[in-house]
């Protein structure tokens, strides 16, 4: 009797998919330009003509506001919807906690403005304080904010999700804590996590996409997928399409 090896062997891991009959287009971080996100959701939109029947989602990973000029316009286009025929669930970045954090405290506003908040403060017709305000300014800038934001802005803000889960991949904005499994990850490092992480090779549970960490191409690792292609300054907004166990990528640029 001949006895052959390759039920012995290890298996190789399954490469990651999405449900099927599903396409998903993930979108990184827009940082206030509206310009692009139009652009790219044009590009989205014809690039799903060729879909078929299947249901497409858009995810979007957060950092929709900071340093490009149209924060409010970029809210204002997200809670406009989507294109027709697609779903859209929007992700939390760390620029929206700090964002909410200072419409509570002022004392996050330093740290936010240095960082993009100054543009969001511009964009809503809120004059930027100076770099060493007392807090009678900030305070006053906080209420000049708060009488800016309209409420459906707000309940937008309120109501972003931490992370999302389709078929092997999990949506964040900054990336997991490795080790932890993904139910008991802490919302701080789904929105600031960067170093741990990107340096991390171990299975996570899910392939993870995000954004947060800036780089001039997508990142195409085993446990990872990064897509913050620096949009603000490089003018390239970023989406990955994910059919199957299909990867590609569309760009503004």
């Amino acid at each position: 009797m001949v006895f052959g090896f390759a039920r012995w062997q290890k298996a190789e891991p399954a490469a990651a998919a999405v449900p099927r009959g599903v396409r998903v287009y993930a979108v990184g971080d827009v940082h206030g330009r509206l310009d692009l996100l139009d652009q790219l959701l044009d590009r989205i939109e014809a690039d799903a003509r060729t879909a078929g029947d299947r249901a497409r989602y858009l995810v979007f990973l957060g950092d929709y506001v900071d340093r490009g000029p149209q924060s409010r316009g970029v809210i204002e286009r997200l809670i406009a919807g989507p294109p027709p025929g697609f779903g859209a669930i929007h992700l939390k970045g760390n620029h929206e906690a700090s964002f909410l954090g200072f419409l509570e405290d002022v004392r996050v506003g330093p740290g936010w403005f240095r960082y993009g908040g100054l543009a969001t403060l511009a964009s809503y017709g809120v004059t930027p304080p100076p770099e060493d305000a007392p807090v009678e300014r900030l305070l006053q800038v906080q209420g000049d904010l708060r009488e800016a934001v309209p409420p459906h802005h707000q309940r937008f803000l309120e109501r972003l999700k931490p992370s999302v889960t389709i078929g092997d991949y999990v949506f964040v904005h900054a990336g997991v804590r490795p080790g932890v499994p993904l139910p008991r990850q802490k919302e701080t490092d789904l929105l600031w996590i960067r170093e741990e992480f990107l340096k991390s090779n171990v299975d996570h549970g899910k392939v993870v996409v995000h954004g947060h960490t800036i780089s001039i191409e997508p990142e195409l690792r085993g446990n990872r997928i990064g897509i913050d292609t620096g949009a603000y300054a490089t003018h390239r907004l970023t989406c990955v399409v994910l059919e199957d166990t299909d990867r590609r990528f569309l760009t503004t640029a």
